[in-house]
């Protein structure tokens, strides 16, 4: 029942981004080999040695401050809470994070910090823009637990186990299955089944990654019968009235785009302009949070028609115990979906060391909880995650579905009913990162 974060929802912060990582590893993103020192040890030390694990996030990435970090808080909100109740069998987990600037060369720089020189036990809610130092971490066995996967890394390497989990081979050459990757429509299914949608429209900037990050959507509407429109805006000189205009003359339903929080803003902005109004304004997971009053102020009409989906309860879901709990250990802290995920991806890495027991915390017990058959779910904050190897991709998958309506006054309303049942049998579409 596991949902893959796949084209209804593709990394779009990391696409947006991909010409200047690019030119990034265009100028030497990775280290030589020989400036990485020996496979650090499977144990994490002796009974009562602190537990130590490391947290690389592009704290100060290209993005802006803070578009990255929800996932680091939140699982540095949970090892506060378990520290304070006594640790991982008595032994305190110490953190250690890492800002990698979001580039390859600050994340390598990370990974050889963390991995080499700190011998951290395992990595933990890994956010990176561009997870150039992956295939080292790999090789060292360094288990990395519930990152978000804003690249193919967690679809390419063993010891890597993101969020959302994978079917993928991961035998460290390319990425999913020679290259190819699956995409489920279970987003374009929900609100046509649900909201009646038939038109829909997919905006997005006149750059190459927002453009085949569109391509990808539109492809996964046309599969589900919809009518599409296409929109594209001037990166340079946007003009977001135009869009919200022809929005309003085809008589548009839903609204997807491949553009940025302040894109989407502006674009919001325009549609209350010209009286573009639709069921549905559909933003990404990165966007689930708390500031959509201040990102959407001037647009109270699409502010208000606002949907996200994802594979994560929603945290503003506070009668789940689960729910609950996470947000009495942020303490004031942001709030946001990025943040509640990185308490479960803490949370999981948290199962699979207690597993050990008296075996003793190792690296391969903590890899054979991760890997074991029955799905993973946090309490109850995941939607059931697993890691398969399957030797072909999956022409159809079983998927669940976490959707969230803004409402002022309210935050984000849950829809759908429960997550868990919120399902279909959709297809899996094939493309190439």
């Amino acid at each position: 029942m596991r949902r893959p974060c796949r084209a209804a929802e593709a990394p779009l912060l990391a696409a947006l981004l991909a010409g200047l990582l690019a030119l990034s590893a265009a100028c030497g993103s990775r280290l030589p080999e020989s400036d990485f020192g020996t496979r650090p040890s499977d144990r994490a030390g002796g009974a009562g040695e602190p537990v130590r694990v490391g947290i690389i996030t592009g704290a100060t990435s290209p993005v802006g401050g803070g578009a990255l970090t929800g996932p680091r808080d939140g699982a540095m909100a949970y090892f506060t809470a378990l520290n304070a109740r006594g640790g991982i069998d008595g032994r305190r987990v110490e953190v250690l994070t890492c800002d990698d600037g979001g580039s390859g060369i600050g994340n390598n720089a990370c990974v050889q910090e963390l991995v080499d020189e700190k011998d951290v036990f395992a990595l933990v809610a890994t956010t990176a823009l561009d997870y150039a130092g992956a295939a080292r971490v790999s090789r060292a066995g360094v288990p990395d637990i519930g990152g978000q996967p804003l690249g193919p890394a967690y679809d390419t390497y063993p010891h890597l186990y993101g969020i959302y989990g994978s079917s993928a081979p991961r035998t460290g050459g390319k990425p999913g299955w020679n290259g190819v990757l699956t995409g489920g429509t279970e987003v374009y299914r929900w609100f046509k089944r649900e909201l009646g949608a038939r038109t829909a429209a997919v905006v997005a900037y006149n750059q190459a990654a927002s453009a085949a990050y569109a391509r990808l959507i539109t492809d996964g509407l046309e599969a589900e019968g919809y009518r599409v429109v296409t929109e594209q805006v001037d990166f340079a000189l946007p003009n977001y009235r135009a869009v919200a205009a022809d929005l309003k003359e085809q008589k548009v339903d839903v609204v997807f785009d491949a553009l940025d929080t302040h894109g989407n803003a502006r674009l919001c902005e325009a549609m209350d302009a010209v009286g573009a109004n639709v069921t549905a304004k559909v933003t990404n997971v990165q966007n689930w949070n708390q500031a959509v009053p201040r990102d959407y102020q001037d647009a109270p009409r699409c502010r208000n028609a606002l949907w996200v989906t994802g594979a994560s309860r929603n945290h503003d879901d506070t009668g789940h115990p689960a729910v609950q709990e996470f947000r009495r250990a942020m303490n004031g802290r942001p709030l946001s979906q990025w943040a509640l995920e990185g308490w479960a991806a803490a949370k999981w890495f948290t199962d699979a060391a207690e597993s050990c027991g008296r075996t003793g915390l190792t690296r391969a017990c903590v890899e054979r909880f991760l890997n074991r058959t029955e799905p993973y779910t946090a309490g109850g904050l995941l939607v059931p995650v697993r890691f398969e190897r399957l030797p072909e991709p999956p022409r159809t998958r079983h998927t669940c579905l976490s959707v969230a309506r803004w409402q002022d006054g309210r935050g984000w309303v849950t829809q759908g009913g429960d997550m868990d049942r919120n399902c279909a049998t959709v297809p899996q579409l094939r493309y190439r990162p």
